[in-house]
């Protein structure tokens, strides 16, 4: 039985355990240049035992991105940037992903702390766009894609990909969530296109089977292909956790390894039930429905809880983002927390730099 510590092959890929660091854009980039901020931030995690690290969503082209402090990987310079940063997670142990992003509807604003109000294209910023003229609460309505335009972005992603591979990623992920640019291709609350893009259910998901196809092209058959997906819109009209089980095994048949399990965003005003582990059950169905591989993100907090996903069978993985933040120590502190249940031949170690700060444990580390 699998448990927190336990590694997990995915391709001709080993991640060493099973505790991963969520994507957190830090709107800190300068032109999508990855800096000393981000390798900071996330080479703590993989000192910290952290066995896989997903890096903020990035955008696949200046316009693709949610604010202009975003980070990206559309050229070579940016390629340069991430390179050290994956060289230093791998010398750690760790193994490291790009989450690739459109951001659509919600494209050209300023950060959280700045209010999220739009940019416009005089002050820097670029007109959003989406699947259909449908405004994202304050923001302007967004311009709908003509076809052509929904072609470069496939582009513009496969593009992307390969130079993620350059830079030395392990990983790629295509952010499918949160009301993003996929997202709102595949809900039918956002999507009102009449074309082959929008209707019915095969229509709505036909620009990310396209995503995956065009990544598959360039991304090796070695390494695995991920997708964070909002598995529910928590509105009975929208995208279900039904049609994101359809969708992954349907996924997996183009290549795709494991969801990432998210929900909601793609409205404003809807409620969430919000509370510890709240969207395990999402990655528990579609798991089981599919058998696509799994990962429970939201509000998980608690080592043995953490534990219990995995060995439980609900998830393959988990991820931890503010948590992480709040208590960067937490795959070390979880060592004591679960010596126990985990054994003494675990591979996760406390890295010799910090042995004087490792609690006296029963068996010996």
């Amino acid at each position: 039985m699998p448990n927190l510590f336990t590694p997990i092959r995915i391709r001709d890929l080993e991640i060493p355990n099973r505790i991963w660091l969520s994507p957190m854009c830090m709107y800190s980039a300068k032109d999508g240049l990855p800096n000393d901020w981000h390798f900071a931030h996330l080479a703590q995690f993989a000192i910290r035992r952290i066995g896989f690290l997903m890096t903020e969503a990035s955008g696949i082209s200046p316009t693709g991105r949610s604010t202009l402090l975003d980070t990206g990987i559309w050229n070579m310079e940016q390629v340069k940037a991430w390179k050290r940063i994956t060289d230093f997670a791998h010398s750690q142990g760790s193994k490291i992903g790009i989450q690739l992003w459109h951001a659509g509807q919600k494209g050209s604003t300023t950060t959280p702390w700045q209010g999220q109000d739009y940019v416009a294209p005089e002050s820097g910023g670029w007109q959003a766009v989406a699947p259909s003229a449908l405004a994202f609460g304050k923001l302007p309505t967004p311009k709908p894609l003509e076809v052509e335009e929904i072609q470069s972005i496939i582009n513009d992603y496969r593009r992307s990909a390969e130079l993620a591979l350059e830079a030395g990623f392990d990983v790629v992920e295509i952010h499918g969530a949160h009301g993003y640019l996929i997202h709102s291709f595949l809900s039918p609350l956002t999507n009102k296109r009449e074309d082959h893009y929008g209707g019915s259910y095969e229509n709505r998901t036909r620009f990310v089977k396209e995503v995956v196809t065009a990544i598959r092209q360039v991304w090796p058959a070695t390494h695995p292909l991920f997708i964070r997906l909002s598995t529910d819109d928590w509105v009975e009209q929208g995208w279900r956790v039904g049609d994101s089980a359809r969708l992954a095994s349907e996924l997996m048949a183009l290549g795709v390894d494991l969801m990432d399990c998210s929900s909601g965003g793609v409205q404003t005003g809807v409620t969430y039930p919000v509370g510890p582990g709240y969207q395990v059950p999402f990655a528990r169905e579609i798991r089981a429905t599919s058998q696509i591989l799994t990962v429970a993100v939201g509000m998980i907090t608690e080592a043995q809880e953490a534990n219990r996903i995995i060995e439980s069978g609900d998830a393959d993985a988990v991820m931890l983002g503010r948590e992480l933040l709040r208590n960067p120590n937490w795959a070390l502190n979880a060592l004591s927390t679960l010596q126990e249940q985990v054994g003494s031949d675990v591979v996760t170690k406390w890295p010799n730099q910090y042995l004087n700060g490792r609690p006296k444990l029963k068996l010996g580390w």
